[in-house]
């Protein structure tokens, strides 16, 4: 048997980080975002006999992963262990120790064997190991992270939270944070319902359970569905499908809020900094007025949506979430293919600013906003160092260890994509996060090239 093993002290109480890893969502939060898995099925958390069936992936090539959890002592340790996969043995122990005032020692020891050891393991043991590396230094950083960040609020009562667009890019992220916190998560789906964490509508034609919502009581909802703004070119019926699909589902909801017997305390409603349009290189601040371009209208009149719930007493934040960067979707989950091929560089002249931010502050800011009582109206959901679209470029590219030095001329993306092509990707703006800032949100990465490295895996 081959063992792996990572430590790290953190900054939280034993019985605080396992408990972190007890609830649900664990897995999903602990997923790497180059290479995510997702959970197919599972019974019985992690007391002895409990199991778990995992889709993954060995490069392309999709696999399942049977465990099975065989030891439990509550906060000191669990352990799971393989029982149909890639490994010809795999036992996984999570350990847990007080090391001292409010903080502990987790430990993370994985004992496996390759089929065929010992013909195999010469040849990939030292690459199974380095691959451990990666997964378990992004895994310890994410935990210390996902508890500093529950720690701040620990005072305040856990809440029972409403989500549209859970499935989404940001939502399958932050339903996990939230229920490893200990907050329950009640989802809108537009099927029937499967059990009481979920709530019907359908908002293209109106329909929402409001009885159910009335039963769930709800502390605060969360609102991010919406129609991809980025894929296929804005014609008549797209843009009107863009625009239904923001409008329609935030004013049902709002409706819906504002006529509960008790409504929540909080709707945090999303839109995006393409409220700005494209400014060049002035930089736009919370407070600042919309532009004059498609996306522009799209998302006043989206925000807008939301005047019943105000009108309610209700708080609403308008989060304007910036270029959300994560491997698993969006704009860099696109780029990827051609950048690692080396075949990757700027988009037309390059100096068009992209105010991004990463999947972690993404979520960490979402939360920061729902437990932040004293915070409404707009509030730029964005990193506080935007980069332009060459030094991104760049950037990646050295991320990669690939050059990034084959331009996509303008002309090229006006004749694929049109007005779309225009706005989205030759358009910029350049995004302040004042408000974010002034509250004292704690980025965890506030910088580029860090970030990258973080979310692709190449930390080490």
């Amino acid at each position: 048997m081959t063992v792996f093993s990572r430590e790290s002290i953190l900054a939280a109480d034993v019985d605080e980080a396992f408990a972190w890893h007890a609830r649900p969502g664990a897995i999903e939060r602990l997923s790497p975002p180059w290479d995510p898995l997702s959970v197919i099925s599972r019974t019985g958390g992690i007391l002895p006999g409990a199991r778990v069936v995992l889709r993954m992936k060995a490069g392309p090539v999709p696999y399942l992963w049977h465990a099975r959890h065989t030891r439990y002592e509550e906060n000191r340790l669990f352990e799971d262990e393989q029982v149909r996969g890639p490994f010809a043995e795999w036992t996984h122990t999570h350990a847990f120790e007080p090391v001292g005032d409010r903080q502990c020692r987790l430990k993370d020891t994985v004992r496996f064997r390759l089929p065929l050891a010992v013909i195999s393991h010469p040849l990939a043991g030292p690459m199974v190991k380095r691959q451990l590396d990666r997964i378990f230094a992004f895994r310890h950083r994410l935990t210390a992270a996902d508890l500093a960040l529950h720690r701040r609020f620990a005072d305040r009562p856990r809440q029972t939270v409403l989500v549209s667009g859970a499935g989404g890019v940001i939502g399958s992220r932050l339903i996990p944070f939230l229920t490893t916190g200990g907050h329950r998560v009640v989802r809108l789906v537009r099927r029937q319902p499967v059990n009481g964490d979920e709530i019907f509508w359908d908002p293209a034609t109106g329909r929402i359970d409001a009885d159910a919502m009335e039963a769930v009581r709800p502390d605060a909802v969360i609102h991010l569905a919406g129609e991809n703004i980025g894929r296929g070119r804005w014609t008549p019926a797209k843009k009107k499908v863009i625009i239904d699909s923001r409008v329609k589902g935030t004013n049902l909801i709002a409706t819906t809020l504002a006529g509960l017997s008790i409504r929540p305390h909080t709707l945090l409603s999303a839109s995006a900094i393409g409220f700005y349009g494209d400014r060049g290189d002035d930089p736009m601040n919370d407070d600042d007025g919309p532009g004059s371009d498609f996306i522009s209208h799209v998302c006043r009149i989206w925000e807008d949506a939301a005047q019943p719930a105000i009108e309610a007493g209700i708080r609403v934040v308008r989060m304007r979430i910036g270029v959300v960067l994560t491997p698993e979707g969006g704009a860099l989950e696109k780029m990827l293919p051609l950048f690692r091929l080396g075949l990757g560089g700027r988009i037309g002249s390059g100096r068009q600013y992209l105010s991004w931010i990463g999947m972690d502050d993404a979520v960490g800011a979402v939360y920061y906003l729902l437990m932040r009582p004293d915070v409404s109206g707009p509030v730029n959901l964005v990193a506080p160092n935007p980069v332009t679209n060459a030094d991104f470029s760049r950037i990646l590219g050295r991320v990669l260890r690939r050059p990034a030095i084959l331009p996509v001329p303008a002309t090229i993306i006006r004749a694929a994509f049109g007005e779309m092509g225009k706005e989205v990707a030759l358009g910029g703006t350049r995004v302040n996060p004042g408000k974010l800032l002034e509250i004292n949100y704690p980025f965890q990465y506030p910088e580029l090239q860090e970030y990258l490295q973080h979310t692709l895996g190449k930390m080490n």
